[in-house]
């Protein structure tokens, strides 16, 4: 059975979808800006600050499922400019320094909201 997760310490949807999904063992979250959750806005300016409220966001989302980020087994971050990588990767492995998910990190031409960081995730509950 599919369950919605739904957090006010993260942004709601900005579209016709849910925070995360919760099936069986699993959760399945959507891309997380650096969107502040109480103002709706990019913390843009400095990507390294917009990467840590994304993860941040993520964290929310993932302790409202009643997991937390070492349960978290697949990452995918995508990026508005490889060249901001290596700062993306700094904040990353602060937030993932023991435990290592598999990930992927893709360029885009474009994030909702003018973003250049959006992280989703997939973890076990």
């Amino acid at each position: 059975m599919l369950q919605a997760v739904a957090t006010k310490k993260a942004p709601g949807a900005i579209g016709p979808y849910s925070q995360a999904i919760k099936i069986s063992n699993m959760i399945y979250t959507s891309g997380q800006l650096g969107m502040d959750p109480e103002t709706g806005e990019i913390l843009s300016g400095d990507i390294k600050v917009e990467t840590k409220r994304a993860l941040d966001n993520l964290v929310a989302i993932l302790e409202e499922a009643g997991t937390s980020l070492d349960k978290v087994v697949k990452t995918t971050v995508f990026v508005k400019d490889m060249n901001d990588f290596a700062m993306v990767n700094e904040v990353y492995g602060e937030y993932f320094s023991d435990h290592k998910p598999a990930r992927s990190c893709v360029e885009v031409a474009r994030l909702p909201k003018d973003g250049n960081v959006e992280i989703e995730a997939i973890a076990l509950l």
